[in-house]
């Protein structure tokens, strides 16, 4: 598991440092993973429903059975951060222990998650948000049902990669105040599908000056497209309009409060 090899590759990926790799867990061992994915939609989970995003997904580790606790465990440890660090160049990376944010995702027929940065420091550690890890768990999963993770330009002007969430296919990517991401377009798999992933983040204790404009973002930021609906514009005025205007306690409270 060598990462310093695939370095060049990750930092001058375009449009901003990103690796996709096919194949790269034990078949048997993701697919141990997939089988235990919970039925998400309980009072325990989280639940999404609005014009940036419908979706659902789990709240810390007590959904995961025990083959997936494994899995996050390893993908906790020490081996695997030395493997980010070598693949990425970011040193010191803290992992995320209470899965804020991460942990298994789904997008049922017709959800989406709009393309957004997301926020760049954790509530609660007050860590440095600095790569997402994002493992797709969808066996046998056609062209035709949708659901592709876009990457997106700084300047919102166009997707410029797309790929498609077929299982064992993991992503990485650095995360700052323009690495725009997300699945934008309504899911069409048939009815009883349901596009899953697995997601992990990663944190250091500071980060180089640039990266983010505005240090110390709990929230998610949603960019619109040219073909997005005036009511996702509409709604993300008003929703920046308040986290602006509130006090940065309240706005924490209010964010544990959402998860």
């Amino acid at each position: 598991m060598m990462g310093n090899e695939r370095h060049a590759g990750y930092a001058g990926a375009a449009p901003y440092p990103h690796i996709c790799l096919d194949g790269f867990w034990d078949a048997a061992d993701l697919s141990r993973v997939a089988a235990e994915f919970p039925e998400l939609g309980g009072k325990e989970d989280v639940r999404f429903n609005d014009p940036n995003q419908v979706k659902l997904a789990s709240r810390g580790e007590y959904r995961m059975g025990p083959a997936t606790r494994e899995f996050v465990h390893f993908l906790n440890s020490q081996p695997f951060l030395e493997f980010l660090s070598a693949l990425t160049g970011i040193e010191g990376l803290i992992p995320d222990p209470y899965f804020v944010g991460g942990g298994f995702h789904e997008i049922r027929r017709g959800g989406f998650l709009k393309i957004h940065a997301d926020f760049n420091k954790h509530p609660d550690l007050q860590l440095d948000r600095r790569l997402n890890l994002l493992i797709y768990l969808n066996e046998n999963w056609e062209e035709s049902y949708g659901g592709h993770f876009e990457l997106w330009d700084k300047e919102m002007r166009q997707c410029v990669k797309k790929f498609l969430p077929v299982f064992n296919r993991m992503v990485i990517f650095s995360t700052t105040d323009v690495s725009y991401h997300g699945h934008p377009d309504a899911l069409s798999c048939p009815e009883g599908r349901s596009r899953r992933s697995l997601a992990l983040y990663y944190y250091t204790n500071g980060r180089p000056r640039g990266e983010v404009l505005s240090d110390g973002r709990i929230t998610t930021q949603f960019r619109a497209r040219e073909q997005d609906t005036a009511k996702m514009r509409n709604y993300n005025r008003v929703k920046d309009l308040v986290v602006n205007v509130t006090p940065p306690f309240l706005l924490r409270l209010l964010t544990k409060r959402m998860k």
